[in-house]
């Protein structure tokens, strides 16, 4: 009996099928080799200016078109090799637990423990109702939370509802850190949309990413361009690219386009709420400012905005959070309002006197007194992201 309860609290793993695994690593070799054929030294035929500068352009094309290839031979290899690991929940918590929501109505099956990389450990399971009615999972969630003496919350991807019909469901530690956003906006005088845009996203492990992008100029074509980056960052990091690949591909992707006209900048704070710390990513973006009480600090990264070059070099900057911290996230014409020679010091004054705990009344405020300092004429968009930190 001891050594049945010693097993369970064994981690146990679970992999895709073997069948799954062979045609994903068969993917994988297939664009690797595809990959290869675009692999070789540019060596230029023709002397012309016209033709070499054609010639060029194909290759560096067709560097881009490799990278992209390794780079999903490389996620699917990762795909196909990846362990899920898990741990059985304690016999005498799985009872409780599954005869506890019984009595609400709600069927549990295979309880069990998912460790994380952060040393905190969620709660996986299979959940569906006894007698056809819809419950609300965050109920549920704060049933198991009391049942397990465990503070715990419904994971972003987890269904909202729990329906006759199993299915699965997430249960994460609660972070230590909690972060409110607000934004305010203006645009520019003669233009009826604005040529920046920015995202929120609250993805799974206890992470938020917030982004602004400013695109080139003013109107129509420039929020295209901005929304589009946006789109694709959005859709890179949730099929499981990491933040500087994601960057690196939607940066080549613009590159191979050749647009002159087409560079947009993205600013990105990325913030982990259990850690309370958070990495600054700048690819031409104005400047963010970290504001702890009355002091402020003013965060800068120079770097061009995306498409100019094949390859652009990124330096996350770190930092750590405290309760009551707050970040601001500025586009270009947010600094552009205040008189030139003046800009940085008039920006450290007016976020230092900003006063509340209301991140969408200190954007407010804040894009007012940038409307005051350019008189109302607004020669550039304006977008304002204010991000409030605090402990949980």
């Amino acid at each position: 009996m001891l050594r049945r309860k010693e097993e369970e609290k064994k981690l146990q793993t679970a992999q895709v099928s073997d069948l799954c695994r062979r045609r994903l690593l068969n993917y994988a070799d297939s664009f690797c080799e595809l990959a290869k054929s675009y692999d070789q030294e540019f060596g230029p035929e023709y002397q012309d200016r016209g033709t070499l500068f054609m010639e060029r352009r194909l290759w560096e094309n067709r560097q881009i078109i490799r990278g992209h290839l390794n780079e999903m031979a490389k996620i699917m290899t990762e795909a196909a090799c990846e362990v899920l690991a898990y741990q059985p929940m304690e016999g005498r918590k799985k009872r409780i637990l599954i005869q506890a929501l019984a009595e609400e109505g709600i069927r549990v099956e295979n309880p069990c423990y998912l460790p994380r990389t952060n040393g905190q450990q969620a709660v996986a399971l299979t959940m569906s109702t006894l007698k056809g009615a819809k419950v609300s999972a965050d109920e549920a969630a704060d049933m198991i939370s009391v049942l397990l003496d465990r503070r715990l919350q419904l994971a972003v991807a987890s269904p909202y509802m729990i329906e006759s019909i199993p299915q699965s469901f997430v249960l994460e530690e609660e972070a230590a850190f909690i972060v409110l956003t607000g934004f305010s906006r203006a645009v520019k005088e003669s233009e009826t949309v604005s040529g920046d845009n920015y995202s929120v996203i609250e993805a799974e492990k206890g992470r938020v990413t917030v982004m602004i992008s400013d695109g080139t100029g003013s109107g129509e074509a420039a929020g295209r361009d901005s929304e589009r980056v946006l789109d694709l960052m959005e859709k890179m990091l949730e099929a499981g690219f990491g933040m500087d690949t994601a960057i690196d591909m939607v940066n080549t992707a613009l590159f191979a386009v050749g647009e002159d006209r087409n560079h947009p900048t993205l600013d990105i704070c990325d913030i982990d709420l259990y850690r309370g710390s958070c990495q600054l990513r700048k690819v031409g973006g104005a400047v963010t400012f970290l504001k702890r009480s009355e002091e402020v600090e003013q965060l800068v990264m120079g770097s061009l905005p995306l498409g100019i070059f094949q390859k652009v070099e990124v330096q996350p900057v770190d930092k750590v959070l405290q309760d009551g911290d707050f970040l601001i996230m500025v586009s270009d014409g947010v600094v552009d309002a205040f008189e030139k020679g003046e800009q940085e010091n008039a920006m450290l004054r007016v976020v230092s006197g900003l006063q509340g705990t209301n991140p969408g009344e200190m954007a407010e405020r804040l894009l007012r007194i940038a409307l005051g300092a350019c008189g109302g004429k607004i020669r550039d968009d304006m977008t304002i992201g204010v991000i409030g930190v605090w402990e949980a």
